[in-house]
Order: structure tokens, then sequence, then C-alpha cells
């Protein structure tokens, strides 16, 4: 799939109760271009419709517009525990019969909580599609939420919580350790996963008001991408949805952070581990600006594969580290995500390297980043890698990458096409921008740097 010079035709058509828009156009130069058809529904839920016949399957993938950063204050982890309460039961299925529901039907299903939004979905066959549509319509219209649910819900999620973070080595580190030390903002600096105090605080009326107000029809976007007719799945998605009522939504936090004027460095113990490990991050620009987009190619020449700048002075040249990985939004990508983000690198290194002496390397990488516009040759490779990046992403688990940037482009956006203008955002990055973009977002100063002291008996 190829999203080169895209000239968008939008046959939009306003009405009263439902606004749609089809985007379907090929564009002169032959590039490919997904096909879009958005609609919204009287309550407000978003509808993007993606056919492609490639195969008999469909994803059906609901958004709510609720994740990390807007948990309420002192209930920290309680967007996650309300994504496995999603799981409990509704009014016409039973606890865990959504699972059981999808698989008996040949299919696999998720669901996950990010940054900014907390996702569902299922990969059926394109005759099970309506059976997907229901169950997505039946826990929207009615989760089944009771003190039996929340109990059983709490102690999973707090077990997981001591098996993926507590009880693991670098458990954390860096997606969870990384947002803590860099961001001011609580909405962008508190545990994300949940302090164990909190997730025992959350009773049943903070989840029945969490359910009523953040999963509502106006506060999400449903996704179908696969081989379906959109005519026909539109009017399947109305008969289960349309009637869902809609709800008021409060104002969103203020999640901006300030500028970083002073590096910050911190150093945490780790008993469980080894080894040493070491985390740098820097703020990025702002989503959808001309530096967000020169940050992306930054990534992919300081960091992103093995002809890396970062990886071949650190690993090739000077063997200090066997690998190092790292980027935009490692929750995610650089796309779905609606807010402050950091670009961040990680590695683990043997305790007879010093983190002091790694670092230098690095700030001598960086500060040829800020000196010295990049060359055609490198600014080309950029772009070849992150076209192929970006396409294994869009065509990913059957379709899956594709809804994922439509739904998350119409929850922030209002506009799922934008899936079809990114290349030509990165087409526009020149080495002149790139250099300016560096000079101000690479600078030591707007940097966090991260260890972790091994604790671990030898």
């Amino acid at each position: 799939m190829q999203f080169k010079g895209i000239r968008k035709m939008l046959l939009c058509t306003a009405m009263l109760i439902t606004v749609g828009c089809v985007q379907n156009q090929k564009p002169a130069d032959g590039s490919f271009t997904v096909p879009v058809n958005y609609q919204k529904l009287d309550n407000g839920l978003k509808v993007i419709l993606s056919p492609d016949a490639t195969a008999p399957t469909v994803v059906v993938a609901v958004y709510y517009n609720i994740g990390f950063r807007i948990e309420p204050k002192d209930r920290t982890g309680f967007a996650h525990l309300f994504e496995h309460m999603m799981f409990q039961g509704s009014e016409n299925l039973g606890k865990m019969e959504f699972i059981k529901l999808v698989q008996k039907n040949g299919g696999v299903l998720n669901g996950s909580t990010r940054f900014d939004f907390t996702n569902y979905f299922e990969v059926v066959p394109a005759n099970k599609l309506e059976t997907a549509l229901w169950a997505e319509a039946d826990r929207m219209r009615g989760l089944a939420i009771n003190q039996d649910n929340l109990t059983n819900q709490q102690g999973v999620v707090k077990n997981e919580v001591k098996v993926n973070v507590i009880n693991q080595p670098y458990g954390g580190f860096p997606w969870l350790d990384m947002p803590q030390y860099a961001n001011t903002n609580w909405f962008n600096a508190h545990n994300f996963y949940g302090d164990l105090k909190d997730l025992d605080a959350a009773n049943l009326s903070d989840v029945q008001a969490f359910f009523k107000t953040y999963y509502a029809p106006n506060n999400a976007a449903l996704a179908v991408v696969g081989d379906f007719e959109p005519a026909e799945t539109l009017m399947m998605i109305k008969k289960y949805f349309a009637d869902i009522p809609a709800a008021e939504q409060p104002a969103k936090p203020d999640i901006s952070e300030p500028r970083q004027e002073q590096e910050k460095k911190f150093s945490r113990p780790d008993p469980l581990a080894n080894r040493p490990a070491l985390a740098f991050a820097y703020h990025m620009p702002q989503r959808n600006t001309p530096e967000y987009f020169a940050m992306g190619v930054l990534d992919q020449i300081l960091l992103q594969g093995e002809d890396s700048k970062l990886y071949s002075a650190l690993v090739k040249k000077h063997g200090m580290t066997g690998g190092v990985n790292g980027g935009i939004n490692l929750l995610g990508n650089m796309f779905n995500y609606n807010g402050p983000m950091l670009w961040m690198a990680s590695l683990f290194h043997d305790k007879n390297v010093s983190a002091d002496s790694i670092m230098t390397v690095v700030d001598q990488v960086i500060a040829d980043a800020c000196a010295n516009p990049v060359d055609k040759a490198t600014l080309d490779r950029a772009l070849v890698k992150f076209r192929s990046n970006f396409y294994d992403e869009v065509d990913g688990f059957f379709g899956f990458g594709r809804a994922d940037l439509l739904a998350s482009f119409a929850l922030f956006d209002d506009n799922p096409a934008r899936i079809n203008e990114l290349e030509a955002g990165f087409r526009k990055v020149t080495p002149e921008l790139i250099l300016q973009t560096a000079k101000e977002y690479l600078r030591a100063t707007n940097r966090t740097v991260l260890t972790v002291e091994p604790k671990a008996a030898s």
C-alpha cells in the first residue's frame, strides 16, 4: 500500500442527523489511497468504514476517548481497571461470554489502554460482522457493573501489576518509568498502571460514573475494516448503535507540558535486575506540526534499525551495548496519541561500562545532528524506512493497524482521512527543517536521563 502525493476528493453530505464523508479517489500518480467512509450518527458515534476485499475477514474496533492521561486523580490505574471490566458481561452476554462468542465464531479479540484511548477489537470471518457489531453495541449500551465483578477485576489488575512491574526485573522500564520522571503535569506523570492502594480504593459508584460518562457513543469511534459492503454495514451499525443515548462530557483537563529548561537525571535501584540499564528521553514537538514530522525523520535516522546513528555508534563502533531501542510513543506509534509525548531510547549494558561514558557517545551523535544538515542520501533512506514500517503497521494483524489509525484520527482530529495525508507530511521535511528541529528539541536541557541500578544477588 502506498500513500504518496495524495489529493483528497471528499464527497461530503451534511444532514441534520448524519454527516458522511467518503474518500476513495485514486490519485493521478497511481499511488494507493485507503478508502475512508466517515459517518457520524446523531448520538455522536463516529463511524469509519474502510472496505478491503483482500481476505474474507473484517476488523471491528471500538475506541473510547479515555486513556491513562485523564483518569481521575487518586484513582491511578482506573482506566486500565475499567478495560478489564468491559469483559465482565453486559445486558445479553454473561461474564466472559463476549470472548467465547468471538472465539466460537472463528475470531480473535483483544483490548488495551493507551495514553489517550481505550480500545476493543475483534477480527472475525466476514460473515460474522453483524455478530461482532451486535456484541460491541450490547456492552456499550449496558455493562454488567456489580460489586462481584469489580472486586474480581481489582484482584486481576493488582496481580498484573505485581507480575509485570513489581516482581519483574526492570518492570515498567522505560515506558512506565520515564513519563513519571520527564513530565511535570500530573496527568502525564502519574503511575499509569496504578498504585495498589488506588486500585483498592475504586468503588462501585466510581465505576458506574466512569462508564456512564466515558463509554458513551459521543465519546467513541467505531472502525470497520475488511471484506464488507459499506451501505449494508452502515445499516447494521445504525440498527444496533443509533439508539444508545449520548452523555454529557466533562471538560477535558489541561494536559500540556511546560517547556523543559534544564536536564533531569534520575537513578532508581532495582532489587531484581542484574545488569545496569539506561534510558534518555526528549519532549516531542506538538502533533501535526512540521517539526513533528521532522522528529519522525530524525527518529528513523538516529534510532530505528541497525543503520541508525545511535546503533552504529553504541553497538557497532564502541560495543557498549548489544542493542538500543525506542521511538516515539512506546505504547503505540507516533500517530495514535493526542498530547505531549516523548522521544525515548533505552538500552542495557555491562557493569564495566558506565552510564556517563554511554551518554558521552550519545552526546556526540546528537551534537552532530544539531550541527550538520543531513545529506540527501540519508534523508531518502529515512523516508524509505518510514514508508516500509508504516505500511507494515497499516496492514498489520488482518487490517487492525489500519483500523487503529482510522479510529485514532477520528477521535483526535475528527478526520480519519488523515491516514492518506501522512506520507505527504514526511515528504515536506527538508534538511533545513530537520536541523532546526534537532537544535530545539534535541538540546540537553530538553532531556531526561534515567539509570537503573542492579541490586540482584550475583
